[in-house]
């Protein structure tokens, strides 16, 4: 195999976390001096050279390899995980195979909440929750079997253009919150809700993703108590130390509903700290929310869910379902092309392109 080739797979072994740029860095000149990386991965890293195989066969991981499972596609890549599309030869079904990457099984916070959110999604039964049928370890690789849902996120549809209208964003947002009303009666608060981590299928169905943050109800911990994703965190989640508490997780409801009515986050910044900073300290402006003609009742949910004090947002999931479902039936009441409307958004789906 050529320099080139070797140099090419070894930014991939870094890039897919099998090795990390100081491992990396001391093979470089051995490798431009005509060395060959397999040899130099088994003396210098000390991988074995069934190891070194293995990464070469399956392109290091981008082509996974797992005894039990025919692979038929991937369908996702994130920060922690890829997700394929398998078929399952125990049982003949097709599955959702989702594969931790090899950078954080090195990390004991990220691997316990991978193996974490597999168990739960075992044990939790809601036509909201993906469906779990366990998690295993394949030689060093970790992989949970999840049912497979054809969709997508409500992020990705709206990188691709698609605007949420109101009445449609308080619909997903009822279906969100049954699905948190639910693992509030398992005293479990979610911790990362944002629009990545819900998902619609291809036949409008509802699913919120991603348990790998959940906690039990006032679950306080000091080393991990600002987690989630940064831009939808609560002030109290952003400032540390909060116990899990649901009303953090109607806060990050109340972002995602801004972001999906206004196309925007509530707060941006340069890094995450400035961001943080804005979470904590300034107030909630958008005028977007008067020049968009969305209507009185968006502005007080969205200000309600989002109040800096806990104690001023929505108590309970319950309070909040009901004020919106007596809103949308207010409206509905009183729009009389209301089903016409509806026939044409069932045609072009939830949202619509800009």
């Amino acid at each position: 195999m050529s320099t080139h080739d070797d140099l090419k797979f070894l930014a991939l072994l870094v890039h897919r976390g099998h090795l990390d740029r100081k491992q990396a860095e001391p093979l470089l000149p051995a490798l431009k001096g005509g060395a060959e990386l397999d040899r130099l991965l088994v003396d210098l890293v000390g991988w074995t050279a069934k190891k070194v195989g293995m990464l070469r066969r399956t392109r290091a991981g981008e082509e996974p390899a797992i005894r039990g499972f025919d692979f038929l596609g991937r369908l996702g890549v994130g920060g922690t995980a890829d997700v394929f599309r398998v078929r399952d030869k125990a049982t003949g079904r097709t599955i959702a195979l989702k594969i931790l990457n090899p950078r954080c099984t090195r990390d004991p916070v990220q691997l316990k909440g991978f193996v974490t959110e597999a168990r739960l999604l075992e044990q939790l039964e809601h036509a909201g929750l993906v469906a779990g049928y366990g998690v295993a370890k394949a030689g060093e690789t970790y992989f949970a079997k999840m049912e497979l849902i054809e969709g997508k996120t409500l992020l990705e549809l709206m990188d691709e253009g698609h605007v949420f209208e109101e009445q449609v964003s308080l619909r997903i947002l009822l279906e969100v919150a049954g699905v948190l009303t639910y693992l509030d009666t398992q005293n479990l608060v979610h911790r990362d809700v944002k629009p990545g981590n819900i998902m619609l299928s291809g036949g409008g169905d509802v699913k919120l993703i991603d348990l790998g943050f959940c906690a039990m109800k006032d679950a306080r911990n000091l080393a991990d108590s600002a987690v989630g994703t940064v831009q939808y965190l609560s002030p109290e989640q952003a400032a540390g130390g909060a116990s899990a508490d649901l009303r953090s997780d109607i806060y990050s409801l109340g972002v995602t509903l801004f972001h999906l009515v206004v196309g925007r986050l509530p707060f941006e910044g340069s890094d995450d700290r400035e961001v943080l900073y804005k979470q904590v300290m300034e107030s909630l402006s958008s005028p977007e929310l008067k020049s968009r003609g969305l209507s009185p009742h968006v502005h007080y949910f969205i200000e309600k869910m989002m109040a800096k004090d806990a104690d001023v947002r929505y108590q309970s999931w319950d309070e909040l379902i009901q004020d919106i479902e007596e809103q949308l039936e207010g409206r509905e009441s009183l729009d009389f092309t209301r089903d016409a409307r509806t026939r044409a958004a069932r045609r072009r789906g939830f949202g619509r392109r800009r």
